[in-house]
């Protein structure tokens, strides 16, 4: 992608000489932007932590804050002040704006501060140490002060050296790709792998200073004439740290096919750096991460646990990775016999499973491996170097998205080499080939009964895991000594679970965005406080699961399963389309409303974990297929239904404006064009009965699950003012005025769609298409945003048709429409639709027939009041492991329970009976 034209805004005296800073996604903003005018409405904002601490050893952290529509201009500046009154550092630049210009989301960067913090508009204080980027010669070298990093321009060296002061602590920074041509189903003896290193083909600097800086790098995997594996990394550093962070995309784009032994089947995948040793070997330290904040803490030359003792100051300055004195002064029973001594040069610490990981050492290769210890679930955290100097590291996530490993090697020579594996080369190799043979299923019509018993909607060839992608984030740490236990206990925490700055519930309500649809948890009658206690068991019984029923792994972890098997008491991970979720009915929007009105640290680290992964593995990011997600089932992307829903910007939008990932941007940002993928598959091409054949002009698309999908795409992209935002404002806009303009508004169901000109053609005839699914996927959310934004009465008023009808009796549909909706479902999900009409139209009946249907709703599938809101216990033989059931939930009504409750809550609150 090419970043849209630099632009500079005026700039205050005050920070007249201050770095600027830029991101393509932000609009071609001057992140240091001139302070305005605050208007009276625009009252400062108190930041938090999601957990307690602040930055701890982190690097620094980023925070996406909402304003209320017209509260600051574009040029506005922000300053920050820490719970002392003290000035914090900090960097600010736009990344959403209201219809009218103004501001509607700001992010901010600090490298800096511990505890509350205050915004306000003012003139940011300068950093102490500036983060500084020298793009001049042949690397990119960033400083923060504190470190120096220089980052390659093209090769297979990402990383050239990081430097703290005149001291090389670490070099040759570079991804390492194993490949398996061959697998074996069977017994087969030797196999044989061959390595691929990351070639750099672009490098690009998205912000420079002066709190944070950003380069984005992106190349793919190469061995002789082959190239593939593309990666994406971007590389972040803030002022007056000692650390840097690093965020890497793989996509898939290897061969894999079903009942074939060979393929391209990655063994092992990693990021690698090499470490200058300059200490004696007694004086070189290792540390690796076991449970919690536990350390294995040894020396590459230990000089403890022998049979002569050098001394208790000798030995406890080894343990506490402390230079040690001169060896004159120790006992000379060990200083002359130092050469008979074993030099451990290498260690090993894997994690094949999430629930067990060992450490092994060996002095050097072609030596016997030591086992030195396991545990359960290790950090992912490591350590070395020397009293001169050395390195930590550690991967996020680590035993969660196993199978990973962490290598450290010749730490007993010149220069030892570290490896974090995001897939671990002793664990089997990645095998993504489709489940199973088809079973027949040749054609539609066979197809169509396979999903009536499995619910898996199965064709040849769909199955395919190319274009699917995976990101992962590593933090790494330069040092000028072997740190503390106590610090790299720091170190390890921040690994674990990053620092994240928060915007408070009440500033996310005040500002008004997102539709308004959420407000904060309220108590304060019975039946209230019974639904907020059903909120928070539904989801801790979802947290709860993920750790009984192990939904973890590379590929996996942070998708939760569909459907369960009361018989088995076990989740139909197994069975179709009621296995993996994938985004089914939106759960990943109930998570996001229920933190934002929360402020929960959990909830938020497990919403989290699910955009990560729906946004990545759910979604193919190559191919014909790409802006297009796949339906739930067995595996991820098992499915041959290939649609907007599961793609949907909508799941991305609400960790984006709360962070400022640029990850997820990028996600948001490659669906802008998606309207293209109709013209390479028809999503409902089983169960057509008129002919179609895919048109430029004249494609087929429905109004809900499809439009939800591209409307998303084409009001993030507006808002963010990215690089086809022109094209994306009048997209959303003329669509909303020719669905607006069908004769049944969204009960017309779909019409044909001109990708040049961006319309739907208005059909001659009215019909009612509608689907109980056509709006639970992002689309009462969406219409919310759009309403609020933009004045098009004809639009409001289709909507809330659609809204007013769809929990209507059928005799009520059919007077208006001429003909009822058919046979439908999940009215409570529905319910908000009624609850959102009722306050937009102000109509009481709307506002009781809300509670009525989320109380009392005919779909069996609907939870009750009447549910027994428990769970049971599972042990002994029934199941796998020890735990609990509640045999009644279901990810769709869990996820549609969770909104309504939410929604009406919001809306008519006030008119529960």
């Amino acid at each position: 992608m090419s970043p849209i034209p630099r632009r500079s805004l005026l700039k205050a005296a005050a920070v007249a000489g201050a770095a600027a800073q830029f991101s393509w996604a932000l609009g071609a903003q001057d992140a240091q932007a001139a302070p305005g005018a605050e208007p009276a409405d625009a009252d400062p904002v108190t930041l938090d932590w999601l957990e307690d601490g602040g930055l701890g050893a982190a690097p620094g952290s980023t925070v996406g804050v909402p304003w209320p529509k017209g509260a600051y201009q574009k040029d506005q500046s922000f300053a920050l002040t820490g719970a002392d009154g003290k000035a914090v550092p900090v960097q600010s630049w736009p990344i959403a704006y209201w219809p009218d210009g103004s501001l509607k989301w700001t992010a901010h960067a600090v490298g800096s501060g511990n505890g509350k913090l205050t915004l306000a508009a003012g003139t940011p204080a300068a950093p102490e140490k500036k983060v500084t980027v020298d793009k001049s010669g042949g690397t990119i070298d960033i400083s923060t002060g504190v470190i120096t990093a220089k980052i390659g321009k093209s090769g297979s060296t990402i990383v050239k050296s990081v430097t703290r002061g005149s001291t090389e602590i670490a070099k040759n920074g570079r991804l390492v790709l194993i490949r398996q041509p061959e697998i074996e189903d069977e017994d087969q003896g030797a196999v044989k792998t061959e390595r691929f290193d990351g070639a750099v083909s672009k490098v690009e600097v998205e912000q420079a200073g002066p709190v944070r800086a950003v380069v984005r790098i992106d190349g793919k995997h190469r061995k002789g004439g082959r190239s593939w594996l593309p990666f994406s990394i971007r590389l972040y550093f803030y002022a007056g740290a000692d650390s840097f962070r690093m965020v890497h995309t793989l996509t898939f784009d290897g061969t894999q096919e079903p009942a074939k032994a060979s393929g391209d089947f990655i063994r092992g995948l990693g990021v690698r750096f090499q470490v200058p040793m300059r200490d004696k070997a007694y004086d070189r330290h290792i540390r690796i991460g076991g449970d919690g904040t536990g350390l294995l803490r040894e020396a590459v030359q230990g000089i403890t646990g022998l049979r002569r003792d050098p001394g208790a100051a000798v030995r406890t300055a080894q343990f506490e990775g402390k230079k040690l004195p001169d060896p004159a002064t120790w006992d000379q029973r060990v200083t002359t016999r130092l050469q008979y001594i074993p030099e451990w040069g290498d260690y090993t610490l894997s994690q094949l499973s999430a629930d067990g990981f060992t450490v092994r050492k060996r002095t050097k290769k072609g030596h016997g491996w030591i086992g030195a210890g396991g545990g359960r679930r290790a950090s992912g955290f490591g350590y070395v170097g020397g009293a001169s100097g050395g390195f930590s590291f550690g991967l996020r996530d680590f035993w969660e998205k196993f199978p990973a490993q962490l290598d450290i090697r010749d730490a007993q020579t010149d220069t030892a080499e570290v490896t974090l594996w995001l897939w671990s080369p002793e664990a089997q190799p990645m095998d993504l080939r489709f489940y199973h043979d088809g079973m027949g299923q040749d054609t539609y019509p066979e197809q169509l009964e396979g999903l009536n018993i499995t619910y898996e909607d199965y064709e040849p060839g769909f199955g395919t895991p190319y274009g699917i992608a995976r990101t992962s984030e590593l933090l790494f740490w330069a040092h000028d000594s072997t740190p503390s236990a106590e610090a790299m206990a720091q170190q390890v925490e921040a690994v674990r679970t990053p620092p994240q700055l928060a915007a408070p519930p009440q500033q996310l309500i005040k500002a008004g965005v997102f539709g308004k649809l959420f407000s904060a948890p309220d108590r304060s009658t019975s039946a209230k406080a019974k639904i907020e206690d059903h909120l928070d068991f539904l989801f801790t019984y979802y947290k709860d699961q993920v750790e009984q029923r192990r939904w973890y792994g590379f590929w996996d972890y942070g998708d939760i399963m569909h459907s369960y098997d009361p018989s088995r008491h076990q989740w139909c991970y197994d069975v179709g389309g009621y296995a993996w979720d994938n985004s089914e009915l939106s759960p990943d929007l109930w998570l996001w409303f229920a933190y934002m009105r929360s402020g929960r640290a959990d909830i938020f680290r497990f919403a989290e974990a699910m955009t990560r992964h729906t946004g990545e593995v759910d979604v193919y990011h190559l191919g014909k297929w790409a802006g297009l997600g796949t339906r739930h089932g067995v595996q991820h992307y098992a499915d041959s239904a290939k649609q907007q829903r599961i793609a949907n910007t909508t799941y991305r939008r609400y960790y984006y404006f709360l962070t400022a990932d640029e990850r997820v941007g990028d996600l948001m940002h490659a669906n802008v064009d998606s309207d293209e993928t109709f013209l390479v598959l028809d999503p409902i091409r089983k169960i057509r009965t008129e002919p179609y054949t895919p048109d430029r002009n004249a494609l087929s698309i429905g109004f809900g699950t499809d439009w939800s999908g591209l409307v998303s795409a084409w009001l993030t992209e507006w808002e963010r003012r990215g690089p086809k935002w022109e094209k994306a404002k009048a997209r959303v806009l003329s669509t909303m005025e020719t669905i607006a303009a069908q004769p049944n508004g969204f009960v017309q169901g779909n019409a044909l769609y001109d990708l040049d000109t961006g319309k739907f053609a208005i059909a001659a005839e009215p019909r009612v298409g509608v689907s109980h699914l056509s709006a639970m996927f992002g689309l009462v959310e969406l219409c919310a945003e759009l309403i609020d934004q933009i004045d098009m009465p004809k639009f409001k008023e289709a909507w809330l048709d659609y809204c007013r009808y769809f929990n209507a009796t059928k005799a009520e549909q059919k007077a208006r429409y001429g003909s009822d909706f058919g046979s439908l479902l999940l009215f409570q999900g529905h319910s908000r639709q009624d609850a959102y009409a009722a306050v937009q139209a102000g109509d009481d009946k709307l506002a009781a027939r809300a509670w009525r249907q989320f109380y009392n709703s005919a779909d069996t599938w609907d939870y009750k009041e009447s549910t027994d809101w428990s769970t049971k216990k599972i042990e002994g033989p029934t199941g796998l492991v020890p735990g609990s059931e509640a045999a009644w939930v279901s990810t769709n009504a869990t996820a549609l329970y969770g909104l309504a409750a939410i929604q009406n809550l919001a809306l008519v609150g006030d008119k529960m009976p």
